[in-house]
């Protein structure tokens, strides 16, 4: 059986106390030293550890001053109700969204079916980054109607946001009928979008959000950096 390596432990072990709020965003870490001593191992496997961290966005170094908690895994609810700005704020978070893709074209068989649509049916297909204080927390890629959403992109392009751009479609409210959660590892290109390490843990998130009369009017993926935010389900 393979074994884990020591300094993957020790950042584990780091990442837990911060999520814990043992070490709080701004607060300084132990040195490398105390943490060495902490361990029983040398300064060398400390600093593999607190790099580690460095590149996932959770700990930050002022040189000549230490190393620095950065963020702390966000809490995120996976409630009836999709919200993304409303859910960072909430955590007392500032949130953005970064426009990757904004493209129309046929549904293939999956999207069509969480749509209800025929197969090959227009479809509007965005994608793109949420970050939270500035951290990249999560891709995402949402599928709409076309057909019934003609002004959709357009909207979304304004106002950045899916529940505003909806609203002018006509619809003024739309909750989660459905989410599916899984582990995956991070490709090349969503480490490099989320600031990770390749094969770095991810959330998978797969989900059909529907209006008020149960009609289908988007069908998304999320991917959150796994050591960023914790998913909490809700029963609202």
């Amino acid at each position: 059986m393979a074994r884990t390596p020591v300094w993957k432990s020790i950042a584990a072990t780091l990442t837990a106390e911060i999520g814990e709020g043992h070490y709080r965003p701004g607060d300084k870490l132990p040195t490398e030293a105390a943490l060495a001593q902490r361990f029983g191992v040398n300064r060398h496997t400390v600093r593999r550890a607190l790099a580690d961290m460095g590149e996932r966005g959770l700990v930050h170094a002022r040189r000549g001053a230490g190393v620095f908690v950065a963020s702390k895994p966000t809490d995120y609810p996976l409630g009836r109700r999709v919200r993304f700005h409303q859910n960072l704020e909430a955590a007392g978070q500032t949130p953005d969204r970064q426009l990757l893709r904004l493209e129309t074209r046929p549904a293939d068989l999956r999207e069509a079916g969480a749509l209800e649509l025929a197969e090959g049916a227009p479809v509007h297909v965005v994608e793109g980054l949420s970050l939270a204080d500035g951290a990249p927390l999560a891709l995402f890629r949402s599928v709409f109607p076309a057909g019934r959403f003609p002004a959709l992109l357009a909207a979304l392009e304004e106002t950045q946001s899916v529940t505003a751009a909806l609203a002018r479609e006509g619809v003024d409210d739309y909750t989660r009928r459905s989410t599916r959660l899984t582990a995956k590892l991070a490709t090349p290109t969503q480490a490099l979008h989320l600031r990770i390490s390749e094969g770095a843990p991810i959330l998978r998130t797969v989900s059909v959000n529907v209006d008020p009369g149960g009609r289908p009017v988007e069908f998304g993926h999320t991917w959150f950096a796994g050591d960023r935010v914790t998913l909490v389900v809700t029963p609202d």
